[in-house]
């Protein structure tokens, strides 16, 4: 049976917690309960099976089905998605795991998985006939939003706290955004662009157009099933500032299961913090129903400090539904495990990316984790914005302009 043709199955929205339902427009939360309204396909129209994948363009929009854009011609071009899933022999057999794979989100367009849903939510954004756009953002999803919409040619505003890194802000300025630098933390950031967005009448992709712009993460759970040849892992780890990408990587995995493209779903899903803002990390460890905001997050983790996780509640209840778990990480573990993850995979990432894979450490020898169990670490960034993180004096040798001096500086290294 060949499938449909049809660009999307998205039929209407729905609350999270009371249910009501609307048309596809643009809202952002439910009117009634002020809860997160979610996308709602037609699933029983939706005929897939694996081969239906192998001539489609290796991004996230070779899933049309399931995301929420009425005509591809609206698709913002930046080729976003199908990142690779490396499996990591050496890394695991430092950390004792025989099948750990890397989801490898920092070779994006923008060199996170925040191109995902900014893919999604500007090409909507254009759909909707909006002329401005912006986000409020740690740094990755200003990257994400600005390139996206400097390719559409739209205005953008991005609001970000001033303490934000160099090279993320250099990355924005480069794609001609206007940088909105807010003397505050992201959640102070985050409030002035609910403000601006009713003041102004921006798209804040984030707030405005939140609903389809959660359906773009989901894309990643996609890709690591077919990848891993339509098997599920036995955990995922993921790392957490406002829980969008934990809760959308199970609606990944719960739809893909719902069309009949995997069976028996059992994932366990477990969710990464720094230590220095880990609101959902205490209440898990607290066994705690509802998170208390952090106020002042203190982590050189900055891209997932968030201190108020707008989904925060929703990552507590689906990892326990999933007999996953949310855990923290120090600062200093963070610093080693970037070194761990270049040194002997190969791959560069920020803070945020190490997370999950210091995560995976404590996990196996905390006896939370069995050596041969599918373990997929989400690394979601780039570390070639965060390089300021990295001491090179100890790796760099200046020697001057003469054979001898390198000779010498070489019997040096080998003999240390």
């Amino acid at each position: 049976m060949s499938v449909k043709t049809k660009q999307s199955y998205a039929t209407f929205m729905k609350c999270r917690e009371c249910s009501a339902e609307y048309p596809l427009t643009r809202l952002a939360i439910c009117n009634e309960c002020f809860a997160p309204v979610d996308i709602i396909y037609d699933y029983d129209s939706i005929s897939l099976k694996p081969f239906d994948f192998h001539n489609r363009p290796q991004n996230i929009w070779r899933y049309k089905e399931l995301l929420p854009l009425n005509n591809n011609k609206n698709i913002i071009d930046l080729n976003v998605g199908y990142t690779p899933l490396i499996k990591c022999k050496n890394l695991g057999e430092i950390l004792g795991l025989k099948n750990l794979y890397i989801k490898n989100d920092s070779v994006n367009p923008t060199f996170s998985f925040k191109d995902r849903p900014a893919n999604v939510a500007v090409s909507k954004a254009i759909e909707f006939g909006d002329k401005v756009i912006g986000c409020a953002s740690t740094g990755n999803l200003a990257g994400a939003v600005a390139a996206q919409a400097a390719k559409a040619r739209l205005n953008c505003y991005v609001l970000t706290p001033l303490n934000t890194e160099i090279g993320k802000l250099s990355q924005v300025a480069a794609y001609g955004a206007n940088i909105i630098g807010v003397n505050g933390t992201y959640d102070d950031a985050n409030r002035l662009a609910v403000l601006a967005s009713e003041e102004f009448g921006w798209n804040i992709v984030n707030v405005t157009s939140r609903p389809y712009y959660v359906e773009g993460s989901k894309t990643m759970a996609f890709e690591i099933l077919e990848q891993l040849n339509w098997q599920t892992p036995d955990q995922i780890i993921i790392p957490v500032a406002s829980g969008a990408l934990f809760c959308a990587i199970n609606r990944g995995l719960n739809q893909f299961e719902q069309i009949g493209l995997i069976n028996n779903n059992k994932v366990k899903l477990n969710g990464a913090q720094a230590s220095g803002c880990s609101p959902i990390s205490t209440a898990f460890k607290n066994n705690q129903k509802n998170i208390t905001p952090v106020e002042k997050p203190d982590t050189l983790a900055k891209s997932i400090a968030i201190g108020d996780p707008g989904d925060g509640d929703y990552v507590l209840a689906l990892s326990k539904l999933t007999n996953g778990r949310v855990d923290d990480v120090s600062d200093s573990q963070i610093t080693e495990v970037i070194k761990l993850i270049a040194k002997y995979e190969g791959i560069f990432t920020e803070p945020a990316g190490a997370v999950t894979v210091a995560m995976a450490q404590n996990m196996v020898k905390n006896g939370q984790l069995d050596s041969d169990e599918t373990v997929v670490c989400c690394v979601t960034g780039n570390g070639l914005k965060t390089t300021e993180l990295i001491d090179i004096n100890k790796n760099l040798f200046k020697i001057s302009p003469s054979l001898d001096s390198l000779i010498d500086t070489v019997g040096g290294i080998n003999n240390a």
